[in-house]
């Protein structure tokens, strides 16, 4: 079993690795000092685009705690945490629970990343409440099922390049996602990550009496305290027809959107199913603000690091540091090659750019050129960037943020086991990328 390689290697993250907010702190510096050194840009070019840059994340930051808040609040209502409660019932042992853990997240993530990140936490804490399991592998598994949102329904490459008058749409024309989320080699590649990820996680696990198990006292709801006077505010706070009628008319409102006008999952749409639900189900106002004081506190990292990694991102596009990087790799591609080396190229920018749609803004005006040279496949190209991106999330600390808030945990905590993940998944889907569909 694998705990003896993650044993000493998980020591090692959690004596070593800081805080994330310390990582992007040196992140930033480096990518500053690579940025001054390897292009053009002089440090004070350098430290004006950061500075630029810095504020443009804010409603992606904001979106982010919505969904980590919204997400809090509907899994807090009686009757979705009763549902959680059965199926994280379902598992006997600990091996169950570490397999039925990675493939919700899997499931939930593919559907939409937003959902999966918030219900793979959710529900590795409701079946941490039912069987004796280490939390730490519970919650990393419940994590690593994020690697496949961009190869789901809401995958932003995928979907970007079958919108018309995506921004490369005059070189490339429209790629319907039946020849990228639904093609054969992406089908083969995410069958095969279902299976292997499960297992692999299973491997992880510690012998019993090495396992990190958590207070369950920890993970339980606090109880609400009855308010001892009745006022006529206390009684409209109270009052259930406020939640129930605004819940109706915001789902009345998705379902016309869905439905009427064909409108597609975003992580808006995502937020307000989440919110207009959680007013539904939790009827009064009351109850709603009880669960948002117990939800917002987990958003503090979302809030201050975001802006950090804004900055990187604007430092990496303006100076043209993450299109060196791309272009070094598509340099020694051949049409065999090139999604590969497209997938690992991708997998290194994301530890600088950590947003799959700009992403494919910086990778896609060296990717698509060189795919037309080698007359290579652009649809399978398009979606090893959109593997590559999804891959290195493991070890992103931006992206684990909300797991991470929900489940209560710290980012050393997982990331000795996301090392793992990430070779395994590495050589996986590389090697599937190299043969011929």
């Amino acid at each position: 079993m694998l705990h003896h390689v993650t044993a000493p290697l998980t020591k090692l993250v959690e004596r070593y690795l800081p805080d994330p907010f310390v990582i992007v702190l040196l992140l930033t510096f480096f990518v500053m000092l690579l940025a001054a050194v390897f292009t053009p840009a002089t440090p004070f070019m350098v430290v004006e685009a950061w500075g630029s840059g810095f504020w443009k994340l804010l409603t992606f930051a904001m979106q982010m705690l919505m969904v980590l808040i919204c997400g809090y609040m509907l899994a807090s209502t009686a009757f979705v945490a009763k549902q959680l409660e059965r199926l994280a019932s379902l598992p006997k042992s600990s091996s169950q629970a570490i397999i039925l853990t990675t493939c919700i997240a899997m499931l939930a993530s593919w559907i939409n990343w937003g959902f999966g990140l918030v219900v793979g936490a959710l529900f590795a804490k409701a079946v941490a409440r039912q069987v004796q399991v280490d939390y730490r592998v519970l919650v990393a598994s419940a994590y690593s099922g994020f690697i496949v949102w961009h190869a789901g329904l809401a995958g932003s490459i995928p979907l970007t390049v079958a919108t018309p008058g995506h921004f490369s749409e005059s070189s490339i024309g429209l790629i319907s996602t039946a020849e990228t989320i639904f093609a054969p080699f992406n089908l083969v590649i995410l069958c095969t990550i279902l299976v292997t990820l499960p297992l692999l996680n299973r491997m992880m696990l510690p012998k019993s009496e090495q396992q990190v198990l958590i207070d369950k006292r920890l993970l339980t709801t606090p109880a609400k305290t009855n308010e001892s006077q009745q006022t006529p505010a206390t009684k409209l706070e109270n009052n259930p027809l406020l939640g129930v009628i605004m819940g109706s008319v915001g789902l009345t409102y998705l379902a016309l959107y869905f439905f009427q006008n064909q409108g597609t999952l975003t992580l808006n749409s995502v937020i307000a199913l989440f919110l207009f639900l959680s007013l539904l189900l939790h009827k009064t106002a009351r109850n709603i603000l009880d669960s948002l004081h117990q939800a917002i506190h987990g958003g503090a990292g979302i809030v201050i690091q975001f802006p950090f990694y804004a900055g990187i991102m604007a430092i990496m596009v303006d100076t043209g540091l993450a299109q060196q990087i791309s272009a070094g790799f598509t340099a020694i591609s051949t049409q065999a090659t090139l999604p590969l080396w497209s997938f690992l190229s991708a997998g290194l920018v994301n530890i600088f750019v950590p947003s799959g749609g700009g992403q494919w803004a910086v990778q896609a005006p060296i990717i698509i050129p060189a795919a037309q040279a080698l007359e290579a496949d652009i649809a399978k190209v398009a979606m090893a960037v959109a593997w590559g991106d999804a891959w290195t999330n493991l070890i992103q600390p931006f992206w684990a943020l909300p797991v991470l808030a929900i489940a209560g945990l710290k980012a050393k905590d997982i990331m000795g086991f996301c090392l793992i993940q990430l070779f395994v998944t590495g050589v996986v889907i590389g090697t599937l990328l190299l043969i011929p569909f």
